[in-house]
């Protein structure tokens, strides 16, 4: 059994997967849209998502062309070491250029598919619910399927061409970084536009009007519903893409570079084994999220939370078979010592899934609004609008002490069975059934439009009733899917910082012996790096802030100056608010983006590589705490408004109410743009210090210009 043999099946499971997205846009597409008034919202919704994400793919051409040029002439894994000690390479580094820029176009297009097909099936979910739950069920959940299973299409088929090609993992870094590049700018430019939008409108709308939610007359309303395509749909689908990749990566240079795994020394045709054992699994849970996928649509159900849940469930179990399986075929040809160790890691992979799940699961007990902490958050807006944000921040804090202790028992056991290589499987057992996780967190979007569209295009109370239901589920997956993105993106950022010091200490030995927090070199990277994830998160809440701000002031404009559009006589300009959401958005994304990059290299330059790898630990302890609490507090504050919204304590119009918007106006940034954006922060400074690492060693031999 040769590599190229094994790899095919990831490749055969890549290519099925774009083939079953394609028939699950057929299936969307032939569906009703529904009545003419439902299809006039669902154009102007279209027609935004479509105007946003090409000028952000104009901008992203520049920034991806600027980083491409950079890195052909970053020292080429093709050298010899002595090509750390020349400021010019004498090869030009076309093969890791070359996949960065396949990595960013695959990131690009995953990205716009998926949201092609959200936006086509928001208003034909809406008329599915005039026939049944079920009906409007299918049809949101086959629309998010294409965007999670356009990402794992893509993630894999590139993954094994490039492997295959050119069978060296730093290559294919390549791909992943330009994957988290491009995910970078998509997930914070999304986040940013949609809740310049979101927090627009319930201000103005909500809080000083008293409109209900949704309601045509709001000029930021076809805005809001346009950010959940280009933010949660196109920037989600991209973040969760850039880490899976990113975890297979990891998890393949540790296996080429590490001389022993967990004291075993590995044969050549082991080592070609372990190394593409990441890619095969990734490609049997690709396997296991497409069975999930179908038995939903074989067995339905009019619990659009229970089949979500039902599809993960059965989606983990499949993996298991199958990764015991395939396992069970590739340690043909291995030693008694090998094969055992590759029983070993296919568990670390599984215990990862699972550990994944159970962070999933615990943002859920956090969000949902019959759960203990939203509820005792509702009952504190009745007490005000600061005790509100005091109790939501509170338990915000409170929730990451769960998801860590999770993620500190996966490290710990996966450490046991494979060593660092073990930890770095536990992160692609994690994102193996990333397909049906990205399919779950699409749904959420598509019903979300759904549930405007329905109250948009006069369908009636009891309707709008059915796609409150359906979006009620998808707000669940929404905060099950970002536990799971959170854990995933920590456990891969961890894999990439031991595959970073393996990589300096291969180039130059003793580089990295350890990272003593009293040398004064390290201690000022650690600290530097326990800054960035707030610095970053200040950026962004902030440029929601200024946005927002622009935004309230044209809702109170148009309101203003034309009062015939609260009499529903004249409809509102919604061109204005997209125009205001797109401008402000792409231009306050440029510097949280650009800091990322830079920011590693100058800590590298400056202090040294091992400092760099104390940045990044700093970086992934501060920020696993600042993504958890800002989605989670987000998340509750959302849910403890719409409770009260359901007619609990006094329900809509009262001061209890009034206090539950402001808390989910404080956490709209927090939830769907600072919290979740910190995750692909993460990716990318790790994949840059990566990338970067035998340009840095050019300064001091790895040691850096200002050594204390």
């Amino acid at each position: 059994m040769d590599v190229p043999f094994i790899l095919i099946v990831a490749l055969i499971a890549g290519i099925l997967s774009i083939a079953m997205a394609m028939y699950f846009r057929y299936l969307v597409l032939k569906e009703d849209p529904g009545n003419e008034r439902m299809q006039e919202v669902a154009g102007y919704i279209e027609e935004g998502a479509k105007t946003y994400i090409k000028v952000q793919y104009k901008v992203l051409g520049f920034f991806v062309a600027a980083l491409a040029v950079a890195m052909l002439f970053l020292p080429s894994p093709f050298e010899d070491s002595t090509t750390y000690t020349r400021l010019f390479p004498d090869v030009l580094n076309w093969e890791q250029m070359i996949a960065y820029i396949i990595g960013a176009v695959g990131s690009m297009l995953a990205g716009w598919l998926g949201m092609y097909v959200g936006i086509k099936a928001n208003t034909r979910a809406a008329q599915g619910c005039t026939v049944s739950t079920k009906k409007g069920f299918d049809i949101a959940f086959f629309g998010g399927s294409v965007m999670g299973l356009a990402v794992v299409g893509v993630a894999l088929i590139g993954v094994s061409v490039l492997y295959w090609i050119i069978p060296d993992p730093m290559i294919v870094l390549g791909f992943s970084f330009g994957a988290s590049s491009v995910a970078l700018f998509m997930k914070c430019g999304g986040g940013i536009f949609t809740k310049t939008a979101d927090v627009g409108a319930d201000l103005v709308g909500k809080a000083e009007y008293n409109l209900p939610e949704d309601d045509p007359r709001n000029p930021a309303t076809i805005a809001d519903n346009v950010g959940d395509n280009v933010g949660d749909i196109a920037g989600m689908g991209s973040d969760l893409f850039d880490s899976y990749v990113a975890s297979i990566i990891a998890a393949m240079m540790l296996a080429a570079t590490l001389p022993l795994i967990r004291d075993i020394t590995l044969t050549e045709y082991g080592r070609f084994v372990y190394t593409i054992f990441p890619v095969v699994l990734c490609g049997v849970g690709l396997m296991a999220s497409l069975l999930g996928i179908l038995f939903i649509k074989w067995k339905g159900s009019d619990d659009p939370g229970k089949a979500l849940n039902t599809g993960t469930y059965l989606s983990t179990l499949f993996f298991a078979a199958l990764a015991a399986l395939f396992t069970l075929i590739m340690v043909i040809g291995l030693n008694g010592e090998e094969a055992t160790m590759l029983w070993k890691l296919c568990a670390c992979a599984v215990i990862g899934l699972l550990a994944g799940i159970i962070l999933g699961f615990t943002s859920d007990y956090f969000t949902r609004a019959d759960r203990k902490p939203t509820r005792k958050m509702a009952e504190a807006a009745q007490e005000g609008h600061a005790v509100v944000i005091l109790s939501g921040f509170s338990y915000g804090l409170l929730s990451v002490v769960p998801p860590a202790i999770g993620i500190i028992f996966a490290m710990v056991f996966t450490y046991l069975l494979g060593g660092v290589f073990g930890v770095a499987m536990a992160a692609v057992g994690m994102l193996a059934i990333v397909g049906t996780i990205v399919s779950n967190d699409a749904y959420g979007p598509i019903v979300d439009n759904a549930r405007a569209i329905a109250e948009q295009g006069d369908l009636g109370d009891d309707i709008i009733r059915t796609a409150d239901h359906l979006d009620s589920a998808g707000n669940t997956a929404k905060a099950i899917t970002k536990g799971f993105a959170i854990g995933a993106a920590n456990l891969t950022v961890l894999a990439l910082l031991f595959s970073f010091t393996t990589e300096a200490n291969d180039i130059n030995p003793g580089t990295i012996e350890y990272m003593d927090l009293l040398s004064l070199n390290v201690l000022i990277g650690a600290f530097i790096g326990v800054v960035v994830p707030a610095l970053f998160s200040a950026l962004l809440i902030r440029a929601v802030q200024r946005n927002a701000g622009k935004m309230v002031d044209e809702i109170r404009r148009q309101f203003e100056s034309n009062p015939k559009i609260l009499t529903g006589e004249e409809p509102a300009d919604f061109s204005r608010t997209i125009d205001i959401a797109t401008k402000g958005s792409l231009r306050e994304l440029v510097i949280p983006s650009i800091i990322s990059i830079v920011i590693p290299i100058v800590v590298g330059i400056l202090f040294g590589v091992a400092a760099l790898g104390s940045f990044l630990t700093g970086a992934i302890l501060s920020g696993f705490v600042f993504a958890i609490m800002m989605s989670n507090a987000g998340g509750a504050w959302d849910n403890a408004k719409k409770w009260i919204e359901d007619g609990n304590l006094g329900g809509k119009g009262t001061e209890t109410h009034k206090a539950s918007i402001t808390g989910d106006t404080v956490g709209d940034p927090f939830k769907d743009t600072a919290g979740p954006s910190i995750n692909t922060l993460l990716v990318v400074m790790s994949l840059t210090a990566s990338i970067f690492l035998g340009f840095l060693m050019l300064f001091g031999n790895g040691a850096g210009l200002l050594i204390f």
